[in-house]
């Protein structure tokens, strides 16, 4: 991070080159030495002040916690650069017998240029810190009665006003007495382009580092501001486990944690609300397995044999488009409910042991109408959504047949939602496998053969295709999901 040691040096070579240069404008002492008597000691000086930096931010500033890294960024920076002024003075004062009233503008100007490189090193610091939280993971404690960012940038801009106007003050005073000096021998339009050029270099040096400040300023508000919109967008478009690093402990910091308490309440309680929506979609599909002859143990396999085939047609180039991760599991979720509209049909009809007439099955079938029926007046209620779709379409259409002869619709191909398709491959198979009152429980081979005969014409090719890849993973859950009535042999 090249940035990070190149940004003081700049600083520091800054104040090596603008120290002696102000320390002529303001002091006629100074001004009566040579270039070499006047830069020589600054720029000594300046590079003992930062021999002392690098010594001091190994010792006082990396190991200390993030918490206090950029309070104790700008001290450092504030000491030094004083430092380095009383040491100017006191060096003048004893070398040119300089009097108190020069090292005072010598102070005021090293103090400057020190309060200019300690905010804006200090801003640094705090970016840097921001980013070894993002890294890391850790955050900050924020502090109500921390210094909040706006009274910082208030107070900054009051310093700076109040730095000028001294500065111009030493400016005038000295330039007063200049005149007073130097008489009528200088003629006027030449004294007021000397003064003029004093002030302009003043402008020149105040200007582009109280611009630089807040360009800092800016570039740590803006960080800030783009990880709670990147949470916020997160979060809007569902995906809950973000958060937003807390950097700073001041209001900024209060809203970060603010928004990752209010991510997290939001995600406990989707996570509640999902866990009592799964928890009744298998009490309702318990209640309609209840009255028929299939067990509980059903609804586990089924669902999960479904589950098992959209995963692997995820990598099919027909279907990876459409079975994302998020439909994959709403698939899962929804395959209880296949035929829910069962409890619409008479127990007569529904439980009867033995072989239905006609009429019976014709009664029989409406149970996929009635299941879709009863989903979309829950849709209507409670407003669209992707769950209540998917296990509408599977209810509906999860005996309709490839080759147009299924119910309730006659759908065909890929006229058939291939929730519906899917469902129908992991229903028959698990009533294969499973004993009922009208026939025997068939063994796992049985069941395939019977299937992959059905290819084409009752199942989608494509589906079954995939059953027989992941034929052992049909295997290994209906003996996790077993039950008496069922052969896995």
């Amino acid at each position: 991070m090249p940035e990070i040691s190149t940004r003081p040096f700049i600083h520091y070579l800054l104040a090596a080159i603008i120290i002696p240069v102000y320390g002529i404008q303001v002091c006629p002492f100074i001004d009566s030495l040579t270039v070499a008597q006047v830069a020589v000691p600054v720029a000594v000086a300046v590079a003992i002040q930062f021999g002392l930096r690098l010594l001091a931010i190994k010792t006082l500033i990396q190991p200390a916690h993030l918490e206090v890294q950029t309070a104790r960024m700008f001290k450092l920076e504030m000491a030094l650069f004083t430092l380095t002024a009383v040491g100017l003075g006191v060096f003048n004062w004893t070398a040119y017998d300089f009097p108190l009233e020069s090292g005072l503008k010598v102070l005021v100007g090293v103090f400057g240029l020190g309060f200019f490189a300690a905010v804006d090193l200090a801003l640094k610091q705090e970016r840097i810190v921001a980013l070894r939280i993002a890294e890391t993971g850790a955050d900050l404690n924020p502090d109500a009665d921390a210094y909040p960012l706006t009274r910082r940038v208030a107070l900054f801009a009051a310093a700076s006003v109040l730095l000028l106007i001294t500065i111009f003050i030493l400016l005038v005073i000295k330039d007063l007495d200049w005149i007073v000096e130097v008489g009528d021998t200088i003629p006027l339009m030449e004294a007021r382009i000397s003064i003029i050029k004093e002030f302009i270099f003043v402008l020149a040096v105040v200007l582009p580092h109280t611009l630089n400040i807040i360009a800092s300023y800016s570039k740590n508000l803006k960080g800030f501001l783009a990880n709670e919109n990147r949470v916020l967008e997160s979060v809007t478009s569902g995906e809950l486990g973000v958060r937003v690093p807390i950097s700073t402990r001041d209001e900024f910091g209060i809203m970060a944690k603010r928004t990752n308490h209010m991510v997290a309440q939001l995600q406990d309680r989707i996570t509640e609300i999902n866990l009592t929506r799964d928890v009744t979609i298998l009490s309702l599909a318990s209640l309609a397995e209840a009255r028929d002859n299939e067990t509980g143990q059903h609804i586990l396999r089924t669902q999960r044999y479904v589950k098992v085939l959209g995963e692997h047609l995820q990598s099919h180039p027909d279907f990876a488009e459409y079975l994302s991760d998020e439909t994959v599991e709403l698939l899962f979720k929804s395959a209880p409910l296949h035929d829910i509209g069962k409890v619409g049909i008479p127990d007569n009809i529904l439980l009867k042991p033995g072989k239905h007439t006609i009429e019976e099955f014709e009664l029989m079938k409406t149970h996929a109408q009635i299941g879709s029926d009863a989903l979309l007046v829950a849709e209507e209620k409670m407003g669209s959504s992707s769950f209540l779709k998917l296990a509408r379409e599977i209810a509906l259409t999860h005996h309709e047949k490839w080759d147009g002869s299924g119910y309730p619709n006659g759908l065909k191909g890929e006229a058939i939602p291939l929730s519906g398709r899917l469902m129908a491959v992991a229903d028959v198979y698990d009533a294969l496998i499973s004993k009922r009152v009208y026939k025997p429980a068939f063994p796992h081979e049985k069941a395939m053969e019977i299937i992959r005969e059905g290819a084409a014409t009752h199942f989608d090719p494509e589906v079954v295709k995939a059953l027989d890849a992941v034929e052992s993973a049909f295997r290994d859950i209906a003996r996790s999901f077993t039950d008496a009535e069922v052969e896995v042999a």
